[in-house]
């Protein structure tokens, strides 16, 4: 049996709770896919795989079923510490090529920043896959024109998922790019 995604979607969340495995739950909770037997797959957007809405993606979803997914999660129990996770995703100009998902995750980084340093990550590796010519010092935004100009990277996203530590509990964020049939 093969299984190639058609669709996928984007989603993250946060919990907070005394125990750990708790907050997690409650960051599934918070993403809309705690009802899910979660499996982690690694970092390919597959060909011809159509971004859906959040909405579409929790809809289509049934209660215990097996859903892959890319996730990045992270987690503190540090009152004030600024923690984040980010799925950053590099779509292929041709639809039948395979793009690539990347995870990330930080302490003391900004949504704004977790986000690029996972969009770039997913765009670097994809840009060596289709022999894009680059200067890996050149920082992010440089590159990124540089991918879009080659005409062989369309466009880039991700889905930044950044907050504070609470004192006296943990606290859990999650960033995924969830797959569905």
């Amino acid at each position: 049996m093969t299984f190639v995604p058609r669709e996928c979607f984007f989603t993250k969340g946060i919990g907070r709770h005394k125990n750990k495995l708790q907050s997690f739950e409650l960051a599934l909770r918070d993403a809309g896919i705690e009802k899910q037997n979660l499996v982690y797959v690694s970092s390919i957007f597959p060909p011809k795989c159509k971004i859906v809405s959040l909405e579409h993606g929790i809809n289509t979803l049934q209660a215990g079923q097996i859903t892959y997914c890319v996730m990045a999660r992270n987690a503190t129990n540090e009152k004030g510490r600024l923690v984040g996770s980010a799925v950053g995703m590099a779509f292929p100009a041709d639809e039948s090529h395979y793009g690539y998902i990347s995870e990330h995750h930080a302490f003391g980084a900004e949504e704004q920043e977790i986000g690029d340093f996972a969009e770039d990550l997913a765009s670097t590796m994809l840009a060596t896959t289709l022999g894009i010519d680059f200067d890996p010092e050149k920082d992010y935004d440089e590159r990124r024109q540089i991918y879009r100009m080659s005409g062989g990277i369309v466009d880039s996203a991700s889905a930044p998922c950044v907050t504070r530590g609470v004192a006296g509990l943990w606290t859990t964020t999650i960033s995924a790019a969830v797959f569905l049939p």
